[in-house]
């Protein structure tokens, strides 16, 4: 197998860049294989979003083909970049919620007498996960010789947290300067526990705005595109009748801009063009949502596809009860 180093044909910014991304959010895989991902993929998706519209479909125009293989390879690129955004978020969520515990416990060891390093390893849970072995690592580089404020910083360097940052900045400022150690990680911990507090009450205050959000993106929007395509399939049916029985079009009567003419836009057009906005509502919905109610853009990630699956069947099943209904009239009529 031949092992293409496609590192080497980008930027070493990117690569330092997309390094920091892989060890932000735990993947044990190398920036060439991540690179190689992006780059295969994104040439598989482009093949086949052009094979679909250009033999498939048989659509004529060959620009437009290509260069809607072209939008599927970017797309498909941020979309790997964000699930990546997502995992680092996720760490980041993770250590937090469990963070101010796992400093009372290390306050506590740390009152019987043990080092700091100790008794950071001594407070290690099940519960927390990969932390575990960042504290572990930490504790075998300081056995083979590596000062414990170089180590702790690597640790920070696994996860962008601001309270992971601060705690971090405020020990090694008590261990340079002297200072009951202790107590001061019972504060960070009572300090980081009134904050998470805070942020909950402000996600329960803005609930109602994610409601809207979700309402408007969700449900009336799919809703609205479902009902206008089938008022365009009616009024295109019904000059379809009028164009049979004037063949030779409308007279005028002698006033020109009252002479009437069909729509410019076909059923199929707008039915294309509602599921590419339905697609792009939704999608920001979910974003705009968790935005609103945690604060962070990237978690809305996970409700993204579950956002559009919804939309787009609203929007059938709206197209469909409005076309049952007037298939209802049209044939009472």
């Amino acid at each position: 197998m031949i092992n293409i180093k496609l590192e080497r044909f980008i930027p070493q910014n990117a690569v330092k860049f997309l390094s920091k991304e892989l060890d932000l959010s735990g993947t044990k895989t190398s920036v060439n294989t991540l690179v190689s991902i992006m780059f295969f993929g994104g040439i598989l998706v482009l093949l086949s979003i052009f094979a679909v519209l250009f033999f498939i479909l048989h659509y004529s125009n060959l620009l437009l083909a290509v260069g809607a293989g072209v939008l599927g390879f970017f797309i498909f690129i941020v979309i790997i970049y964000m699930l990546l955004e997502y995992k680092i978020d996720k760490r980041k969520t993770f250590l937090d919620d469990f963070f101010p515990d796992y400093l009372q416990i290390v306050s506590a060891n740390l009152r019987s007498g043990i080092s700091l390093d100790k008794a950071m390893l001594l407070s290690l849970r099940p519960e927390f996960k990969y932390f575990n072995e960042d504290i572990k690592e930490l504790t075998r580089k300081i056995y083979a010789g590596e000062s414990f404020e170089n180590g702790l910083k690597e640790v920070l360097n696994n996860y962008r947290s601001n309270q992971l940052k601060q705690s971090v900045r405020m020990i090694l400022e008590s261990l340079k300067f002297g200072g009951a150690t202790a107590d001061l990680l019972d504060q960070i911990s009572k300090d980081l526990r009134n904050q998470q507090l805070v942020q909950k009450e402000v996600a329960g205050q803005l609930f109602m705005y994610s409601i809207f959000v979700v309402f408007a993106g969700l449900i009336a929007a799919p809703a609205l595109f479902g009902l206008t395509g089938e008022m365009i399939k009616v009024t295109s049916s019904i000059w379809q009748g009028i164009l049979k029985s004037n063949p030779n079009g409308f007279s005028s009567a002698g006033l020109s801009f009252l002479k009437p003419s069909p729509p410019k836009i076909t059923p199929v057009q707008y039915h294309n063009f509602s599921l590419a906005a339905i697609i792009v509502v939704t999608g920001f919905a979910s974003i705009i949502m968790s935005a609103i109610s945690s604060g962070s853009v990237i978690k809305g990630i996970k409700y993204t596809p579950l956002f559009i699956l919804v939309g787009i069947g609203i929007f059938l099943l709206v197209g469909h009860i409005i076309a049952t209904i007037f298939t209802g009239i049209g044939g009472g009529v």
